[in-house]
């Protein structure tokens, strides 16, 4: 019945028919699978003739229906990967409006970051701009400059990174060596804020780490007294932690001011209570600050007859766990994102 029907079929004409054919939709595709791939094709029907065949025709007659075969499983390969293709554009140029949408999993500014914009920006306020300078710092520009002398004792307050061979270069104990280098290559009056990564050999805890933060400030001009000095780090003091803000001077030492003063605020993370941050004292040290002493203004190229001024410094980790309430100072450099999550809101 079908046979004579099959012997009739003009090959070229099948295989045309299978390079030329196109499947719109899924039914198309099944038509193709049926007719060429399914197990009663047409071409499982020409090899089913090939038993009527004289022997010496069968091999030739035999390649020519493989090629068939595979041409038409390539075909339909083809047509299944055009379908999906077509299927995903339609899919993006007509999205499903009611699924839900993508939640976006942003980041966030990390505090320490934060901080430093905020003590920044605070500071911009009142005329300082910002200068910054190089973190591996040769002896003159951290120490020498700075009223530190050659094996003076005042040297040991620092434990300093040295470059190996070569004794006279380190990584910058404070960022103070940045405010050197504008005196150096600027005629006052200086009003500048000097932000900045530094290095000190210290022991790792939760009060102390080997690499830190500082924000360090110089206001240089004529007649500037140490009531410009606290009035600065009042108004700092308040604009940062609040009015209700307690606020101390102690009398203390720098090699580079002279007289000096540490500046204290009352505890916010226990309320002046005690903690292991203020050490049970009720009291956090913030920042040291002083009269810039009159040889570092002469070292610098400064006439310390004619021009005066003050100089302070903080850690911006310090400010940054009072302000947010963190105990321990290494979570700002173990990345864990359970801590890292909790400041999003700074963006």
């Amino acid at each position: 019945m079908y046979n004579d029907q099959i012997m009739a079929v003009n090959l070229q004409a099948i295989k045309d028919e299978i390079l030329q054919f196109t499947a719109a939709t899924e039914e198309e595709l099944e038509q193709f699978r049926r007719r060429f791939i399914g197990r009663t094709n047409i071409i499982a029907a020409l090899f089913a003739e090939m038993k009527n065949l004289p022997a010496e025709e069968r091999k030739g007659y035999g390649q020519q229906i493989n090629e068939l075969k595979d041409a038409a499983t390539e075909k339909f390969q083809a047509l299944i990967s055009a379908l999906e293709a077509n299927g995903q554009q339609q899919h993006e140029a007509h999205p499903d409006l009611t699924l839900p949408p993508r939640p976006d999993a942003l980041g966030g500014i990390h505090p320490i970051t934060a901080t430093r914009q905020q003590i920044i920006r605070i500071f911009e306020r009142i005329g300082f701009n910002v200068s910054e300078g190089p973190e591996i710092e040769d002896d003159w520009h951290n120490f020498s400059a700075l009223n530190f002398p050659e094996n003076h004792p005042a040297r040991e307050m620092q434990d300093t990174f040295f470059i190996e061979r070569k004794p006279d270069i380190a990584l910058r104990t404070h960022t103070s060596s940045v405010q050197v280098r504008v005196m150096e290559s600027q005629k006052p009056p200086i009003r500048t804020l000097s932000p900045g990564r530094v290095y000190r050999n210290e022991a790792i805890s939760a009060r102390a780490h080997c690499v830190f933060h500082q924000v360090e400030g110089l206001f240089i001009d004529k007649g500037v007294s140490f009531a410009d000095l606290k009035q600065t780090l009042y108004y700092f003091a308040k604009e940062m932690f609040g009015a209700d803000t307690r606020v101390r001077f102690r009398p203390s030492f720098f090699p580079f001011t002279e007289p000096s003063a540490e500046m204290d605020i009352s505890c916010l993370i226990c309320g002046g209570e005690g903690c292991n941050v203020c050490k049970h004292s009720g009291w956090v040290e913030i920042l040291g600050s002083g009269m810039v002493d009159p040889a570092v203004l002469q070292n610098c190229g400064i006439d310390p007859q004619v021009y005066n001024g003050f100089a302070f410094g903080m850690g911006i980790e310090r400010i940054t766990m009072l302000k947010y309430g963190i105990r321990d100072l290494r979570l700002f450099t173990e990345n864990d994102v359970r801590f890292l999550r909790q400041f999003r809101s700074l963006i």
